[in-house]
């Protein structure tokens, strides 16, 4: 089909630059194969009809049709004593396909990318789109050629790059997707169309589904793909769609490949490098080649620093308390060390074009260890009336009963996804199945977590102004200096372990039946069953301790910590290993300061649960009229579901910890998915969509248990609802798209998502008595459960252009640009009788780049913006968590020396972007604002 330039597009940087517009086409090329039973046939006839051109196949039964015109033809097969096979095929600009014809009624062997398959890492751009374009579905498809053109590490950064996706962000790396302005656990994620578990259970809103994309390195991915609306034959666990991340393969047409890429560069945070390396490569071997391997691994180090300062407020103002008056603030101090592992491959065994097996193994994750150096102000001591009014300074206050503590948190964890695959796939006559087992196996591991306190037990009166410039609070010290650390002693010590792990078996089974009750040569009715039998559990430790009096001046090392860009001064850092060693060699030293509440909280953070889901659908393809292609079906799905944990017993003389009583509830329903796909080409390259689809999300099994988290440190309570019922959406699409050459596109969509029974998180207030459970409780605390809404709803827009001037003339036609927008308006019942947008919706969106691609050189330019959200739930509007607004600016650039080496430059958060959390949505109450300084990367490439 071919594809015309968008001239009103590009008119006005014509005019500019004084080009002429100029469009050639490159033409495509049509091979292939007759067939009778697999036999060749010679001296077949083989003939575009529409082309009126005609070749006879050759004794190999082999044809070709080069210098073809991009186009949709009628390809008609004719040989004696047979009756004439038609088939359609469509044709694109440049591209080189194989079409098969079997004359004795066995199925075609179609190797066009009609179907959504990305089959290796050198998946140019213009096939990835278009897959997109022959989808009967909506999807976005990123193929790694244009995923390694920006410095994104991890598989979250890369997805952001697509219309419609936000990212939520942690330690200065992308984690949790946000599609069409829906929480992250409420999407789905596969590899190679097996659904990945959780690895992180800390999800944005406490569902515990969410798939941590930072642990996926972006070294092992051969494509990603994003799909809006699903399909039957797809898991509906996807309210706001499916990232399906596709493995590398070997190259089409080639017998042998090797990747080597070799890397490094800095943090300029804390000066610190980088270790960049990956690896790929396979072939194909045995006797003609009906074997094939790859093979592939993905390393990243780095020793990321963050600045961060975070605070929260005395909110006391119903009191007189005047507003922003402090009741806490802390200055942290983070090194981080992260080392990235990603490594898979897969076995394939093809004998003929009809039958395929397959074995594939996938690991990828990450282990890191934190230093956390904090300096606390426990503010607020003296309670209503304490505080005053600074009066050399209107905008100030004086607190003359602050106490400091200086704290290390010496940490380490392991998160690992591994995915192990058998399937195959089988033509028989007119019949195609396909099949799979799989097992997928998510874990995170905390062996150690060493929280050391020393305590300063002299109030200090400091004045301090949180308002004249918000960003950075100014502290002053009127009577002793928090920073000597003569003034600490040891006061306090924490351990901590953690193990969730979740596994997951997947069986499927498709019949896929070609039909011709219509026009179109991809029309088939497709059925299948599959099975997904999912366990889990969780396992937390906690030892807390008094330990010696010890000064904190035999603990420090280095210089005084000047940081967050010279603003604050942090003291000495302590000492991790010199604490972690009197630890481990004198245990004794450290008694255990409260046996019931360790025991209490090791009951609490105890979970178990078993989900199975059992599907069956069917679903119908094809053509009631020329160019409207239809996509008609229904999913059933049945989910049997028990989730445990632990309801605590209290003594009911003293109201200490009297035991566990294991508890469970068990959920069991039915629901049906029914779908229908339109997609009509108005004309060449133009394509028009109606949509509607229905989709599911499960509670977080975190969120449905019966059991009780109690933290007083926090002086919050968590409590599961066991319920809750799974969210289903109602979704409605329309979208336009217009597809240019060398990949480009113009698209706007709109969509609507009609959501019954949301889960959101609540927060209310309660006071406990400080003694049994609620030791340590002091005044109100927090309250946090889950409940459903009646409905919500999520409705948008979103924006895409994309497209290379290679109209222009000379070295002007390397230049291009990348455009896409989305907007979600979103509703809910958040509070009683008060409607506001859903937690992680981001209202705007958008990406924006620039880039030059022309004689080896590749150079692009790319923005990301994301609006304010709702991140987690108060009591009022007013105490709601926001995640601020963030703009980042990253810069990717390549160079190809030949066809094996080139060389590479990139840039990373050239904007020092901060991650800001504020109180209620003004962003005058910040309480989290921290950065993380550029990260630079150099290496070299080769390829084989």
């Amino acid at each position: 089909m071919a594809r015309k330039h968008a001239g009103g597009l590009v008119v006005g940087f014509v005019a500019l630059t004084g080009a002429t517009l100029v469009h050639a086409a490159q033409p495509a090329t049509l091979k292939g194969e007759v067939e009778n039973n697999h036999q060749p046939v010679s001296g077949a006839r083989v003939e575009l009809r529409e082309l009126g051109k005609s070749v006879t196949t050759g004794s190999d039964g082999e044809f070709a049709f080069e210098g073809v015109d991009a186009g949709s033809y009628t390809l008609v097969t004719s040989a004696s004593n047979q009756a004439p096979v038609e088939r359609r095929v469509v044709l694109h600009e440049g591209q080189a396909i194989e079409q098969d014809v079997d004359l004795g009624g066995g199925s075609s062997n179609t190797k066009t990318l009609q179907g959504l398959k990305v089959t290796a890492q050198t998946t140019p751009l213009e096939m990835a789109r278009s897959i997109q374009q022959d989808a009967p579905n909506l999807v976005n498809v990123q193929p790694a050629t244009e995923i390694r053109k920006l410095p994104d590490v991890n598989a979250g950064e890369a997805v952001r790059r697509i219309p419609g996706i936000s990212l939520e962000s942690d330690t200065g790396e992308g984690r949790f997707v946000n599609i069409r302005g829906l929480d992250a656990d409420l999407n789905g994620a596969t590899f190679g169309g097996v659904r990945l578990p959780p690895t992180n259970v800390a999800s944005p809103l406490g569902g515990g589904r969410a798939v941590a994309f930072d642990s996926i390195p972006t070294g092992l991915i051969g494509a990603i793909t994003v799909t809006k609306t699903n399909t039957p034959d797809q898991d509906a666990e996807a309210l706001g769609g499916t990232i399906e991340i596709t493995p590398k393969q070997v190259p089409p047409g080639k017998d042998k490949f090797l990747e080597v890429e070799l890397g490094t560069g800095y943090e300029s945070q804390r000066s610190t490098p980088i270790k960049d390396y990956q690896l790929s490569g396979g072939g194909r071997f045995g006797p003609d080649g009906v074997f094939s391997f790859i093979g592939t691994v993905a390393y990243y180090e780095d020793k990321r620093g963050v600045d961060d300062i975070e605070g929260s407020y005395a909110d006391d103002q119903a009191n007189g308390t005047p507003d922003k008056v402090m009741n806490d603030f802390e200055q942290r101090y983070y090194r981080y060390h992260r080392r990235r592992l990603g490594y898979g491959g897969e076995l394939n065994y093809q004998p003929d074009n009809d039958n395929r097996w397959y074995v594939r193994y996938f690991d990828a994750g990450y282990t890191e260890s934190v230093n956390r150096q904090r300096l606390t102000y426990n503010m607020f001591g003296g309670g209503t009336g304490s505080v005053t009014v600074d009066p050399s300074n209107p905008h100030g206050f004086i607190d003359p009963n602050v106490a400091f503590d200086k704290t290390l948190r010496d940490e380490k964890e392991t998160i690992d996804t591994r995915v192990v695959t058998f399937g195959g796939e089988n033509h028989f006559q007119s019949v195609k199945i396909d099949y799979l087992l799989a097992a997928t196996y998510g874990s995170y591991n905390k062996p150690f977590d060493y929280n050391s306190t020393f305590s300063n037990p002299n109030a200090v009166t400091v004045a301090y102004d949180n308002i004249s410039d918000p960003r950075y609070p100014r502290f002053r010290y009127l009577n002793a200096n928090p920073l000597d650390p003569s003034g600490y002693t040891f006061g306090n010590f924490q351990n901590s372990t953690e193990h969730d792990h979740d596994q997951e078996y997947t069986g499927a089974f498709n019949v896929t039946l070609p039909t011709s009750y219509f026009e179109g040569s991809d029309e088939n009715i497709k059925f299948g069953v599959s099975a997904r039998k999912r366990a889990r559990h969780g396992e937390i430790t906690r030892f807390g301790s008094t330990p010696p009096a010890l000064p904190l001046s035999q603990f420090i090392g280095g210089q005084p910590i000047t940081y967050y860009k010279d603003h604050y001064q942090n003291g000495y850092n302590i000492n991790a290993d010199a604490l972690r060693n009197l630890f481990v060699t004198h245990p004794e030293l450290f008694p255990e300061k409260d046996p019931l509440a360790d025991a209490q909280s090791e009951a609490q953070g105890a979970s178990n649960g078993k989900e199975n889901v059992y599907a069956i659908y069917g679903q119908y393809q094809f053509k009631p009229i020329d160019k409207l292609g239809v996509l008609a079906g229904v999913r059933w799905e049945r989910t049997t579901a028990t989730y445990g944990g632990n309801q605590v017993l209290v003594d009911p003389v003293t109201g200490a910890f009297g035991g566990a009583v294991p508890t469970s509830t068990t959920h069991s329903y039915n629901n049906f998915f029914p779908t229908v796909q339109l997609r009509y080409e108005l004309s060449e390259g133009l394509v028009a969509r109606a949509v509607y689809s229905k989709t599911i999300a499960r509670p977080g099994f975190n969120q449905v248990t019966a059991s009780m988290l109690i933290d007083p440190a926090a002086d919050n309570v968590t409590q599961g609802n066991p319920n809750l019922k799974a969210t289903t959406s109602n979704n409605f699409d329309l979208s336009m798209e217009y597809y240019l050459d060398n990949g480009g596109i113009a698209s706007v969509g709109v969509f609507d998502k009609e959501l019954s029974n949301y889960i959101i998180n609540k927060e209310t207030s309660a006071t406990f008595p400080n003694n049994g459970l609620f030791a340590g409780f002091t005044g109100a605390a927090k309250v946090f459960t889950f409940a459903n809404l009646n409905s919500a709803h999520a409705r948008g827009l979103e924006l895409n252009y994309q497209q290379k001037f290679a109209m222009l003339p000379g070295w002007l036609a390397g230049f291009g640009m990348a455009a896409n927008y989305t907007y979600v308006d979103s509703s809910g019942e958040i509070r009683s009788g008060e409607h506001l947008q859903l937690p992680s919706t981001s209202r705007n969106t958008g990406n924006l780049a620039f880039f030059y691609d022309l004689g080896g050189l590749n150079v692009n330019l790319g923005a990301y913006y994301v609006s304010k959200n709702i991140f987690g739930v108060g009591n009022s509007a007013a105490t709601d968590i926001w995640s601020e607004a963030r703009f980042s600016l990253d810069l990717g650039a390549s160079y190809a020396i030949d066809e094996q080496w080139s060389v590479f430059v990139n840039a990373k958060n050239l904007t020092d972007t901060r991650l800001k959390f504020t109180e209620g949505p003004s962003n005058n109450r910040p309480i989290q604002r921290e950065f993380y300084g550029q990260t630079y990367t150099a290496g070299v490439r080769l390829k084989l």
